[in-house]
């Protein structure tokens, strides 16, 4: 094994911060717009129809080109990648912040999906690559995982926050010096292992095929939340997304340098680890923002107060994956750790069913919230350092982007689906107790409770799903020992290490 990659990077607790920065700078992105979308939309004159697409062209550029980005950072380099992400990210924040209209404002969006796509990928194989001895790469995966998890919520309070007291272009502006910060740090500190990138050519056919069949998919979910699942555009989308993704898997075995190798996919525990971190973002993105509505409109929360309703839940997040998830990953198997952390989050998840138009925060809201942040953790952890071990060094940034891949789209249909099943229930609760005597104004919020109850019940059995997916279809044992789940058939050599040394 080269000296290079076997010796580990003295300043590679420093290069952490910085990869954890940019890390928060991303997921933050993906939540604290939403709260400030009121007044953004009232400020620019946004119409009803286009207000969806500020959360849409983000998640649609981002969740689309993942892929490509992640094959960029293993062409490029790492770093390379990484920093031009954080520019070109910072750029695009700027534009938004400054945004005079509708198209400028979606195109700034799009612009922030198009860069993070490049640096999410490139910011966790960088992990994987620089963090080798198991101890120490828990260690590492616990941290990023925590902020991984808690950048959501900690996106929701910094919106309210700026919402209500600055205005909602700092929502934008925050990331500047977000992304200045990582880009210097990273360029100081920061030194890829030699040998590590894929020389190889682009995979133009794949990037097309790929980009063009995610796309298809997230913007059929959110065809389906406004026309309804069965009008012809959606299905239309839903048979593009099949279809050019058909085509893609094909196009893969054939091609000589494919954009996403197959044997990262057919790898039995990453194959596991996407398909049950997409369910658990599918049941966290939908709750997330049901919770949000509930405590403004029906429980009249301030946008500052219901970031807060949120606080326990992050630091349930971070204590799961650093105190429970980092130091049991090196000793228990990870399916023993996300299994029943999915779990528990759903039984936070059933807890959180039981709101009403009066339900206390400290004996509903709160347990749930804390029992779900516990049990994501645990899980999450785990989850994203397992993705990436035992893979092939040249392939470590489309491993990468496959679980930010499966998280984004997961997160686009979790709230789409989860949306129209809240809706649907709200509107046949609203018609069946609609009555003589029935107060229109209370009626219509317990319609909403019905509704976001519905929806929780459904994002609690997803989770639980996800949680039967870890404990079937992950078998690697710790993550402490020698190069698990390297079932690619080639030479150990070309593995980024994980050996405890």
């Amino acid at each position: 094994m080269p000296d290079a990659l076997s010796q580990a990077d003295p300043k590679r607790w420093k290069a952490l911060i910085f990869i954890a920065l940019a890390q928060l700078m991303v997921v933050l992105d993906a939540t604290i717009v939403n709260i400030a979308l009121p007044s953004a939309q009232s400020d620019l004159g946004i119409s009803d129809g286009n207000r969806q697409w500020v959360i849409t062209a983000y998640a649609l550029a981002f969740g689309g080109l993942l892929l490509f980005g992640g094959r960029i950072s293993d062409l490029w380099g790492r770093k390379r990648a990484f920093v031009v992400g954080l520019i070109g990210f910072a750029a695009a924040s700027a534009l938004g912040g400054a945004a005079v209209n509708t198209g400028m404002l979606l195109g700034a969006r799009a612009l922030q999906g198009v860069f993070g796509a490049l640096l999410a990928p490139a910011a966790l194989s960088l992990l994987a690559v620089l963090f080798t001895e198991a101890k120490e790469r828990a260690k590492a995966f616990g941290i990023f995982g925590a902020i991984a998890g808690a950048g959501g919520g900690v996106g929701l309070i910094l919106g309210g926050l700026f919402t209500e007291y600055l205005n909602w272009r700092w929502t934008f502006f925050v990331n500047i010096p977000f992304a200045v910060v990582a880009a210097a740090g990273a360029i100081a500190v920061i030194h890829e292992p030699e040998g590590s990138r894929n020389p190889s050519k682009l995979d133009i056919p794949g990037v097309i095929l790929a980009t063009l069949g995610l796309v298809s998919l997230v913007y059929g979910f959110t065809r389906a939340e406004s026309d309804g699942w069965t009008a012809g555009s959606t299905l239309g989308l839903f048979a593009a997304a099949a279809l050019l993704l058909l085509a893609f898997v094909l196009v893969e075995r054939k091609v000589k340098a494919p954009l996403l190798p197959l044997r990262v996919l057919t790898d039995r525990n990453r194959g596991g680890i996407y398909v049950s971190l997409a369910l658990a973002a599918i049941a966290m993105f939908g709750l997330f923002l049901f919770l949000t509505y509930y405590l403004q409109v029906v429980r009249g929360y301030s946008p500052v107060k219901t970031g807060l309703a949120f606080l326990p839940m992050i630091a349930a997040m971070i204590t799961g994956s650093t105190q429970i998830g980092a130091r049991l990953m090196t000793r228990v198997p990870a399916r023993l750790l996300m299994g029943p952390g999915f779990l528990l989050a759903a039984v936070g998840m059933v807890v959180l069913t039981q709101i009403d138009l009066d339900t206390s925060y400290t004996t509903v809201v709160l347990p749930g919230l804390v029992l779900m942040g516990l049990g994501m953790g645990t899980a999450f952890m785990p989850a994203m350092s397992l993705s990436t071990h035992g893979v092939q060094a040249r392939d470590a940034g489309v491993a990468s982007a496959m679980v930010n891949t499966s998280q984004q789209v997961g997160g686009a249909i979790g709230t789409a689906l989860l949306n129209t099943i809240a809706a649907s229930a709200t509107t046949d609760y609203f018609k069946d107790h609609m009555g003589s005597g029935a107060n229109p104004k209370l009626l219509t919020f317990q319609s909403m409770v019905h509704g976001y109850s519905t929806a929780v019940w459904w994002a609690a059995g997803i989770l639980t799903v996800s949680a039967v997916v870890a404990l079937v279809a992950i078998n690697a044992g710790h993550q402490g020992g020698p190069v698990a789940g390297s079932a690619d058939g080639e030479g150990a050599e070309d593995v980024v290490p994980v050996m405890a040394h």
